[in-house]
């Protein structure tokens, strides 16, 4: 589902809703999980799962084309874990 697809299900489970303001709300919800993911902060949506930042630190690389070691400085990826809610309805089988 792409964010398009997201903002019209959600306008049309929600007529009363105008189109221009469900986009709006979602982009302001991306937003700010985004905001708090650059401040360092974890974002917890219970039953869904929880997005937070792991730091990855400095290694020694290699290049796959030459072979050669390359220095990889350190940095900082997003992570996201599935709640329990979620990861129980995506396995049925073993809840």
């Amino acid at each position: 589902m792409t964010k398009s697809e997201l903002i019209q299900r959600i306008a049309e489970l929600n007529p009363h809703l105008y189109l221009r303001d469900t986009e709006q709300i979602v982009n302001t919800i991306f937003e700010e999980i985004s905001s708090a993911l650059s401040r360092g902060d974890r974002v917890e949506l219970r039953g869904f799962g929880t997005f937070s930042v792991k730091q990855r630190q400095a290694r020694q690389g290699r290049n796959p084309r030459t072979g050669e070691k390359v220095f990889v400085e350190e940095k900082h990826v997003p992570f996201f874990k599935t709640g329990k809610k979620l990861h129980e309805r995506m396995n049925p089988e073993n809840a």
